[in-house]
């Protein structure tokens, strides 16, 4: 489906209709039939009820209660109310017409020690979800793992720990079994890179380690887990649809020097095919394995069948994108993607400088490159050019505020979609095969450690009063959703 397309169409009081368009202008840019148009949240962002109905604290709970870790002392604990609010949620990207939403199962509310039986209240929570999703008309994509491990997992060794891998296969049978009947697409992990290296590396995540070792060893057992619960999702819905989302890294060199290209090998290899290799290929290439071999042994850590269960089919891969990464061999870092202040998230390229190019950025001093996107999603096509593609995730975090008159106006977000969504409208007429867009995300909420001072969502929440308000953003993408179709780009 592209959208629910009987639901109206709600637009804020004077709102200008230069934000609308017809599906009779040539100058659309048509998306396929069957696209699906969507927005993305996670289970700690936006839940909340944190100790509500038998759930128990996860890594984030500990890490966000941790004096010094989150920006203002936030926590998850309420985050936007979705719990109880979630009814109301749905009707609202009902209304803005959303074809499909990508929500996370939390591990503690349906599993709290990682071990054993179900809470079948937990489960309970995302049954009526999905159902009042399906009512709505909207595709449920549940993806059962967005870094909120369960607190004892991590007490017993986390993902360093092997034994954490198959733990995640047992949580993922017992959630596909609960909600196979209604759910046909699933997502194992989200950004398995960040769980690793910012949780266990750099320690800017949770649980906060800090270890290059223990970082690696997460990685593999990541993609170990991957490989457990895309077995479990096969079994539990045979006929369901499978994909992982990873943070790839659209890497640039600083200069066209040897020494930078090499810089650029280096972060590849552990940004990008340390899960790309496993995921979609069955190893681990070997110049990855020689630059960390220093950190970790290798051949102790991958037991024998490791990499096939790694290698799961797959129906999709999904793709976060929202910035592109520039590095040299040589200099200071100027941005923030080296984790100035912290330790290293990159083992094995401790020595890379990564540096903030000029031009545009977001509030997140993220770059702002759509073309990153386009070359992103021809790479991953040109390394498997049978596998079709998501992007699950892609957005901007603004400034946002409501004015006098009520109205969140946001047009610096619309012109990132619009040249992001005109990215991937590219690589479709490049034949590559992208079957959906997820907007990150589908309201404001707990952004990590960045507490509730960033702002990416098409729904802006007023956190006192947990009142929503659709962006001027939110009825441009409805409209896109509307029509299949953004305008062009300016020539």
């Amino acid at each position: 489906m592209t959208s629910v397309g009987a639901s109206p169409f709600l637009r804020p009081p004077g709102l200008s209709t230069a934000t609308r368009f017809s599906p009779a202008d040539d100058g659309l840019l048509h998306f396929p039939p069957g696209f699906l148009w969507g927005a993305a949240t996670s289970a700690y962002q936006i839940e909340g009820a944190a100790d509500e109905d038998g759930r128990t604290p996860s890594i984030w709970d500990t890490f966000s209660a941790t004096p010094g870790r989150v920006h203002h002392g936030d926590t998850g604990a309420i985050a936007v109310d979705h719990y109880h609010r979630f009814r109301d949620d749905v009707a609202l990207m009902r209304d803005l017409g959303l074809g499909a939403y990508r929500f996370s199962v939390s591990w503690p509310r349906v599993q709290p020690t990682g071990r054993g039986p179900a809470v079948e209240r937990g489960l309970d929570f995302y049954r009526r979800l999905v159902d009042s999703l399906l009512e709505a008309g909207i595709t449920p994509v549940a993806t059962l793992y967005h870094w909120d491990l369960p607190q004892e997992l991590e007490d017993a060794g986390g993902w360093p720990a092997r034994d954490t891998a198959e733990r995640f296969g047992g949580y993922a049978a017992l959630v596909a079994e609960a909600l196979g009947d209604r759910v046909t697409h699933w997502t194992t992990l989200n950004e398995p890179w960040c769980s690793a290296f910012l949780g266990y590396g750099s320690g800017v995540h949770a649980p906060g380690r800090s270890d290059p070792g223990d970082a690696l060893r997460a990685a593999h057992h990541l993609n170990l887990g991957h490989g457990r619960a895309a077995e479990a999702v096969r079994a539990a819905v045979p006929h369901g649809r499978l994909s992982v989302s990873l943070n790839l890294h659209q890497i640039n060199p600083l200069t066209d020097s040897a020494a930078d290209a090499e810089a650029v090998r280096r972060i590849d290899a552990v940004g990008n095919r340390i899960f790309l290799g496993p995921m979609l290929h069955g190893r681990y290439d070997d110049d990855l394995l020689h630059d960390t071999a220093h950190l970790v042994d290798w051949e102790r850590l991958i037991h024998p069948g490791d990499l096939a269960t790694a290698h799961a089919p797959l129906d999709a891969l999904g793709i976060n994108y929202y910035s592109p990464t520039w590095v040299s061999a040589e200099g200071p870092s100027t941005s923030a993607l080296h984790g100035v202040g912290t330790a290293s998230p990159w083992p094995g390229a401790e020595s890379v400088s990564f540096h903030q190019p000029a031009g545009p950025t977001s509030t997140m001093g993220w770059p702002i490159d759509a073309n990153g996107l386009y070359e992103l999603l021809s790479r991953v096509h040109e390394e498997r050019p049978d596998l079709a593609l998501l992007i699950t995730e892609n957005g901007m975090a603004c400034d946002d505020y409501p004015t006098p008159e009520g109205e969140v106006r946001d047009p610096e977000r619309i012109a990132y979609l619009h040249d992001h969504l005109a990215a991937v409208h590219r690589a479709l007429s490049s034949g590559i095969e992208v079957r959906g867009y997820f907007q990150w995300s589908f309201m404001d909420n707990f952004e990590w450690a960045y507490g509730y001072s960033k702002r990416f969502g098409m729904v802006y929440v007023d956190f006192a009063t947990q009142r929503r308000t659709p962006k001027s953003s939110a009825y441009w993408y409805a409209e896109a959703a509307h029509h299949g179709a953004i305008p062009r780009p300016e020539q």
